[in-house]
């Protein structure tokens, strides 16, 4: 009786350790399974092997950038007297040719200036006649020659004096023939005329009607926009690959349909201490105004080339909106392995992840082997 209650012992152990380690043995194996495939001879003569390889890679970067006024056609225009202002001629959005008048102010030191010029050219002219006198009278012999140099000394600190008022009313706007005219007529004109610099486009208008402006105070600003500038700021990091003529495309999300290609006019010598970037810039023809300033845009860069891993298309399995490849563990036998995939350049995608140089994968046919996969997983056959 305690020989059978031992057997009996015995074979429950036996039972229960095998109930045991049937579960651990399918779960060893059921994950490799599905994904092996053992390549047949016949298969085999429509498929390429090989392993992966290093190629040149022509790399690109994307990067945010902005519409910008050429800083060489734009002009900030204000008044260089103080004043009031009288009245507006152009506004916001209005194009303008060089010497329009812009807007019209009352300048009290412009009066005093002119004032000041015609007062000292009537004394250079009272200074002249003098000294034409004296050298009438030195010749007769009635005054000594120092009366007459004195006279001179006179009509060359009138001259002196007039010439300084001349030159302000030049740094006041005024122009020589304005100066002269005001010479001859010894009108004053308080009224001073703000005008265009260079023709364009007004961006900008910072002044009203009454409003008292000073010499510092902008009061328009006026750009061409027959060409504009693209820039961006580059990580400095990404910063070491750009130069000036590298190739450059555009897109503007305000212009979806629009591409613009160029290349790198600028790129700047230093690296900006508070965003850590270099900014870098593309000039762009802008005949038709269609590119505004401040309009968002970004820049994507091409030109420099890198070693980098690849495999050629036809290796790459797509399952489940994953990239995989086959890969060798053994004698005509793969596996279908996950990796991940970069840019595509010259039918053939850059390794990430997932297979290094070393091993060895099938080049051409992965599609067909793949379909020899899914059969035998079907089947049940391993």
């Amino acid at each position: 009786m305690t020989r059978w209650y031992a057997a009996a012992a015995m074979a429950a152990v036996m039972l229960t350790a095998g109930c045991k380690q049937k579960p651990k043995e399918e779960a060893a194996a059921a994950p490799g399974d599905s994904n092996i495939v053992s390549v047949t001879p016949v298969l085999a003569e429509s498929l390429k092997f090989g392993t992966p390889q290093m190629a040149d890679v022509t790399g690109t970067l994307q990067v945010a950038a902005r519409v910008e006024t050429d800083a060489q056609r734009i002009a900030r225009v204000g008044s260089p007297v103080a004043g009031r202002i009288l009245n507006l001629l152009v506004f916001e959005g209005q194009h303008v040719r060089t010497g329009a008048v812009l807007a019209t102010l009352h300048s009290t030191n412009l009066s005093d200036t002119q004032f000041a010029l015609i007062k000292a050219a009537s004394q250079q002219a009272l200074a002249d006649a003098a000294v034409k006198r004296a050298e009438q009278l030195v010749t007769a012999d009635v005054i000594g020659r120092a009366e007459l140099e004195r006279r001179r000394a006179e009509l060359l600190q009138a001259s002196t004096e007039a010439a300084s008022y001349r030159t302000q009313l030049l740094g006041l706007g005024m122009t020589e023939g304005q100066i002269r005219q005001l010479e001859t007529s010894r009108k004053l004109s308080a009224d001073y005329p703000i005008v265009a610099p260079k023709s364009g486009t007004v961006l900008k208008r910072e002044i009203t009607i009454g409003q008292v402006v000073q010499p510092a105070d902008p009061a328009f600003t006026i750009a061409d926009l027959s060409n504009v500038w693209i820039t961006a700021d580059v990580p400095e990091q990404e910063a070491g690959i750009l130069k000036v003529g590298m190739d450059v495309e555009v897109g503007i999300p305000a212009l979806p349909q629009l591409k613009l290609h160029g290349r790198l006019s600028y790129v700047a010598p230093i690296v900006d201490p508070a965003t850590r970037t270099v900014q870098v810039r593309m000039d762009v023809p802008n005949p038709d105004g269609q590119l505004k300033p401040d309009e968002l845009a970004n820049m994507t860069f091409t030109g420099h080339s890198d070693r980098k891993l690849t495999v050629p298309n036809t290796a790459v399995v797509r399952e489940e909106n994953k990239d995989h490849v086959f890969i060798q563990i053994g004698p005509q036998k793969y596996i279908l392995r996950e990796v991940t995939l970069g840019e595509e350049e010259n039918d053939r995608r850059v390794v990430l992840n997932g297979v290094t140089q070393a091993e060895r994968i099938v080049t051409d046919g992965a599609f067909h082997l793949n379909n020899q996969r899914k059969q035998a997983a079907i089947k049940g056959e391993k």
